[in-house]
């Protein structure tokens, strides 16, 4: 990461008087959410009346001159790549990306090249100037579907703003092994995992991490779930659904050893042992637009691999329900 500067300057009236520093910029400064204000005031980066002052509790007396000279992380010297998006909407403050599997979304220890952040980057080259080239949210690699990509500044603050109070609307389409009977939610926290270092894991001491998930179709052996995210912790649905012992299909952390049912055909056994990715889609996405404060949502459907796999499931359920007939 790279740091950007941020200078800003404003001469306030009397009616600020009795505010709160932090309250008194971040209703000036609109672009920059409370907390990120919150976080320049308590390290020096702003003065009033060329004094520094590191209290957001400070008072103001009105007609102060208030500088600020603070630095945002931005995107870095990431390279941009003619990669293909699938972009499913675009304005003037965001765009909406139906992710495939196999893309990682952020440059890291050996993905510097071919990520969404370089596609995104050639796509826009202006969103280098944001924090993490503007994208709010992740997926894994190997999940797919719907991501916001915020283009401003006003829009990042916005939309993060919302992510935090869990504002938006997320839906994925899971395909999970076992029968669910009917759905429900899980609130169990969520850290990193005591001995596996790239896995995270249901710990006492974790992150709260709240899951609702109702049950869209069952098979014999397996079940299609949409899942409804309240929070959104690293791998979240996939170890929420490992823990309750409906792990999602092809997970390679979380699954555990396959079992195979006693009722299914070849078609169906074979599709299962080269689905080598959990079988996890975000298919809606659902925010306030940050220019209008009108509500959108957008839809995408489950990718073909996904599509197939429920197909045969859908076979397999039939014919063995024909047999018994």
């Amino acid at each position: 990461m790279t740091t950007q500067s941020i200078e800003l300057r404003h001469t306030f009236d009397e009616k600020v008087y009795g505010k709160r520093l932090d309250l008194a910029l971040s209703e000036t400064f609109e672009d920059y959410s409370r907390s990120r204000i919150q976080d320049w005031v308590k390290q020096g980066y702003v003065k009033v009346n060329d004094e520094v002052i590191t209290s957001n509790k400070h008072k103001m007396a009105g007609f102060e001159l208030v500088e600020v000279n603070a630095e945002i992380e931005v995107a870095g010297e990431w390279k941009a790549q003619a990669i293909a998006l699938n972009i499913v909407y675009e304005d003037d403050d965001l765009l909406v990306v139906n992710k495939p599997a196999g893309l990682v979304v952020h440059p890291g220890a050996g993905n510097q090249e071919g990520t969404m952040v370089n596609a995104l980057l050639h796509h826009v080259p202006e969103l280098q100037n944001l924090p993490r080239a503007g994208i709010i949210h992740r997926l894994d690699k190997e999940t797919t579907g719907l991501l916001v990509v915020a283009k401003t500044i006003a829009a990042h603050t916005s939309l993060v703003e919302q992510l935090q109070k869990r504002a938006f609307t997320r839906e994925y389409d899971a395909l999970v092994n076992r029968v669910m009977v009917s759905g429900s939610s899980i609130d169990v926290p969520i850290g990193r995992h005591p001995t596996k270092r790239t896995a995270m894991a249901v710990i006492p001491d974790g992150r709260r991490a709240i899951t609702h998930y109702r049950v869209a179709e069952k098979f014999l052996d397996h079940t299609h779930l949409k899942l409804r995210l309240e929070t959104g912790r690293t791998h979240q649905i996939r170890v929420h659904m490992s823990y309750l012992k409906f792990p999602i299909i092809g997970d390679p952390l979380y699954s555990g050893r396959y079992r195979v049912p006693t009722k299914i055909t070849p078609e169906l056994k074979e599709k299962l042992s080269k689905f080598k990715r959990q079988a996890l889609h975000a298919s809606l996405l659902g925010l306030k637009h940050p220019a209008t404060g009108e509500y959108i949502e957008w839809r995408a459907p489950m990718p073909s691999d996904m599509q197939e796999l429920r197909e045969a499931l859908v076979e397999n359920r039939e014919r063995f329900a024909s047999q018994e007939d």
